[in-house]
């Protein structure tokens, strides 16, 4: 009888400090407190994790409340290890000789540990657990269940603290995506430069909020500008960070580099440098002397690009090499094509030609250039906004899965 009354007494307890709090924090924190006196122990912990990584789960929010003088402790691996597989109580009153635990590390200070799981609806979503039984006696069952009956009561409340704390993290990427997303469209050009005789135009639509596209126009001189379209590995923001490096790189050889494949060249060790092993991009990247009427390129792996000529017909921009970050010292090819009144560039990432319908069939290259071929007398800015609808068109429901970027240059006949 006076178990249940000092039992009921402590939830009775429970049930008012944690009525007068506000934050999920503070309702963690009286339950680790109020738990920690129920059993008379130094240092009381509640660990909210989650279950649904395949690794060991990782935790998600972490509140200790502990006696004057006392340093906090954590949860060792094996312990957490322990309580994730079997999710039952443990009572563990000799961490130096306890079999269960043998090889484990403890804290020196450590005597004895008490812990109980918190579950809802057959899932580990918290760990509460004491430390150091302050009389020599160690933890009693008596404690171990008084403390189950207060996790299986606080347990809707420790759920909604974790929910709480996984909706606040989702809230911080997302701000961090759009501060991301709009530090990368302020790296992208502003606007198209105009050339006289030129009709140049391009643009970028990530799948998400960033992307790992790329598209530049760099001024060299009076008569020449240095034009680009690459596409990095990766998706979302590891992606965009590459981006931005791809783009770094390329503006600062574009200056010193005395030819395209130069420039490339310079392009690709800083890459490989700066990159790790698995990650790559591709890239085109051309020089237009509009002075001369010519386009000198460089295709480090990227899509060829379209060249359509005057009389409608076409061929591919594939002089090049391999694809940026991946081999050392690689040595590049550049070619060097007449631009002649009537001529158009199109240069493009895949995310236009694999573009996918919900028969899982992709937009692709015959159909991207029988389109330019029909359309190929409106302006570069009306060109790029027609194909882009034709890909949208052709893809229905299905959602943008990649990057489409695309840049079109016209010789004005």
């Amino acid at each position: 009888m006076r178990r249940a009354v000092n039992e009921l007494s402590v939830l009775n307890e429970l049930a008012r400090a944690i009525a007068v709090t506000k934050s999920p924090e503070e309702t963690i924190r009286r339950i680790a407190d109020r738990s920690r006196r129920a059993v008379q122990a130094e240092q009381g912990v509640i660990t909210l994790i989650d279950e649904r990584r395949e690794e060991l789960p990782r935790t998600l929010v972490r509140i200790a409340t502990e006696s004057l003088g006392v340093r906090q402790y954590r949860f060792g691996q094996a312990l957490l290890g322990w309580m994730i597989i079997n999710k039952k109580p443990v009572i563990v009153n000799n961490t130096g000789s306890d079999l269960r635990f043998r090889g484990a590390v403890w804290d020196p200070s450590v005597r004895s540990v008490l812990c109980v799981p918190m579950i809802i609806r057959g899932k580990l979503r918290g760990i509460l657990g004491v430390y150091n039984k302050k009389n020599s006696g160690g933890f009693t069952e008596d404690d171990q269940r008084l403390l189950t009956i207060i996790a299986s009561q606080s347990a809707q409340l420790i759920e909604n603290a974790r929910l709480f704390e996984e909706e606040r993290t989702l809230m911080r990427i997302q701000r961090e995506l759009e501060l991301a997303s709009r530090i990368q469209t302020d790296l992208l050009p502003k606007s198209a430069p105009r050339l006289v005789g030129y009709d140049i135009a391009g643009t970028t639509i990530p799948a998400s909020k960033v992307g790992g596209d790329y598209f530049d126009f760099i001024p060299l001189a009076e008569s020449s500008i240095a034009i680009c379209v690459g596409d990095v590995s990766g998706k979302e923001l590891p992606a965009a960070l590459l981006m931005a490096n791809l783009q770094a790189a390329l503006r600062s050889h574009t200056h010193v580099a005395t030819s395209a494949k130069e420039c490339i060249a310079l392009s690709n060790a800083h890459l490989r440098s700066s990159m790790s092993p698995d990650k790559f991009a591709t890239l085109f990247y051309c020089v237009l002397d509009t002075r001369a009427h010519r386009l000198t390129y460089c295709n480090a792996g990227h899509e060829p690009p379209f060249l359509f000529k005057a009389d409608k017909k076409h061929h591919r921009l594939i002089t090049g090499g391999t694809v940026l970050g991946i081999i050392d010292e690689f040595v590049f090819e550049e070619a060097t094509v007449a631009f002649e009144p009537g001529d158009i560039l199109i240069a493009y990432s895949d995310g236009i030609t694999e573009a996918m319908n919900e028969n899982s069939e992709q937009f692709g290259e015959e159909k991207l250039a029988e389109f330019i071929r029909q359309n190929s007398e409106i302006s570069a800015a009306e060109l790029i906004g027609q194909i882009i609808q034709a890909v949208k068109i052709h893809a229905g429901a299905s959602p943008q899965h990649d990057d489409i970027t695309i840049v079109v240059v016209k010789r004005i006949a």
